[in-house]
Parts: C-alpha cells; structure tokens; sequence
C-alpha cells in the first residue's frame, strides 16, 4: 500500500521533534540553497520544532543567486535575524591557493566550497547550542551524489529515506513555490551545474532504477524498466557501484577483545 504525503510528512514531523527531545536541543541550523532539498527538509523544520527555533544560512559563493533562498525563509516565516548570509568566496579562494587548486579542477573546488559551509554551519551550531539540520535524500545518497564531510555532515536527516521524486511530491504537497519544483537540480557547485546533466540520467529515471535495486533487492541483471533504454539503466547501476565507497567509509578495525 502507497504512504500518502501527509503521512509522510507527520512521520517526518515526529522524526524531527524525537531527535530534538532525546538530545534535549531546541534550536536547529540549516544552509538553503535555494533547491528544493533544503526547501522542503526547512519548511518541515519549522513544522516540527518552530520557526523562533530555525537559523537558516545562505551560504553563496561571490555573487550566487540566493534569492531562491530568501524566498522560502520568508515563506516559513523566518525574522531577518534568523537568515544569515556568509559569502564563502574569500576562505574558498585562499583554502585553493593553499592547496593548489585552480579554478579549472570543478570538482576540486567544489569540494572546497561544500566543506567551508559545513564549517560556517557547524560553528553557528557551537555557538547557538543547535542540531545542523542536513538536506540529503535517498536518491543522492545512493547515487553518491554528495561531499563527504561537506554537504553530507549533519545532525539529523529529515528526508533522507526519500527519493527525489518523492521529496518533490513532498514539496506539492507543503505547496511550496512552482519554482522549486521547476528548476534543474543543482549542488551549485559551479557555473551551469545541473545534477542530472552532470550524471546523465535524470531522477525520475534514477528512482526507478534505485526503487528496484534497493527496495525490491533485484540484482542488476533482473532491471528491466519500460520507458527506459537499457542503457540508461546500466549507467545508473554503474553510479551506484562507483560511488559505494561513499557510504563504507571510514574503514575500521574489527578488533575481538
């Protein structure tokens, strides 16, 4: 049977205020983007543990766009003192020249800037005694489409049992703004980026894929999906695999004692 998006939503609400009882916190931190992921992982926030008790941090490099986000703070209900806006540029570009890292190596400097908002978001939890709220879903999480110790750091994860098709569901049923259901994907990592451009396959063909994979167990060689080409499939199967490394590390010693 279906879960309908008002059940999912309480499920996420109740999730949310049990994470914050048991660590005895009230207050929360989340970096918006301006993507649908933060949009509808903040609303759900405001939800669950009330707007007074949400920082959201604009996190732009230079002179991103970042009226996306100002837009969906002001929906929730945000002051302006609860949206704080950190331009990343200055300690991204130093971080680089530090380490030799030019402005041609994209995934380099993507990393670069991922890492120094989880900083920016990390320390505004140390100094206001707050949970950092990430924004991950399913679909990226499988797909290995994050930076580890960047945007993948968090406290709690709201929908990260939730693929991408259905945090847009989410983001409907919230109604959220048309934009954030209409606009490309994108980790704004770059000029131009788009996820689904930079993957080759768009999620709506991922989640297919990854709904056979991992929720009906079925090997690879048992994928067949109408409307799909085969091999779009294998290009999805083959991102998994790659990318597994991202879910297994830290490798540890398994130690008998």
């Amino acid at each position: 049977m279906s879960v309908s998006s008002s059940d999912r939503v309480n499920q996420i609400i109740d999730f949310i205020q049990t994470v914050f009882n048991q660590q005895q916190k009230k207050r929360t931190v989340i970096a918006v983007s301006g993507g649908i992921d933060s949009a509808v992982s903040l609303t759900l926030l405001v939800k669950a543990v009330g707007k007074e008790n949400v920082t959201a941090l604009l996190l732009p490099y230079g002179d991103q766009f970042i009226e996306d986000s100002q837009l969906i703070a002001e929906q929730v209900g945000l002051k302006k003192k609860q949206v704080k806006t950190i331009n990343i540029q200055s300690s991204v570009d130093q971080m680089a020249v530090l380490l030799g890292v030019t402005t041609q190596d994209s995934v380099r400097m993507g990393n670069i800037k991922a890492r120094t908002r989880m900083i920016c978001v990390y320390d505004t939890a140390k100094n206001t005694d707050a949970l950092v709220c990430g924004t991950e879903n399913k679909s990226e999480h499988y797909l290995g489409y994050f930076t580890r110790f960047g945007d993948a750091a968090s406290d709690l994860e709201p929908i990260s049992q939730f693929y991408k098709t259905e945090v847009r569901q989410l983001a409907e049923f919230l109604n959220l703004p048309r934009l954030f259901l209409e606009k490309p994907p994108s980790a704004g990592l770059w000029i131009d980026q788009t996820d689904e451009a930079e993957m080759g396959f768009s999620y709506e063909q991922a989640d297919q894929v990854l709904k056979q994979l991992i929720d009906l167990k079925r090997i690879p060689a048992e994928i067949s999906i109408t409307g799909i080409d085969g091999d779009v499939i294998q290009k999805v199967l083959a991102q998994v695999e790659s990318m597994k490394f991202k879910r297994a590390v830290p490798y540890e010693l398994s130690v008998h004692l």
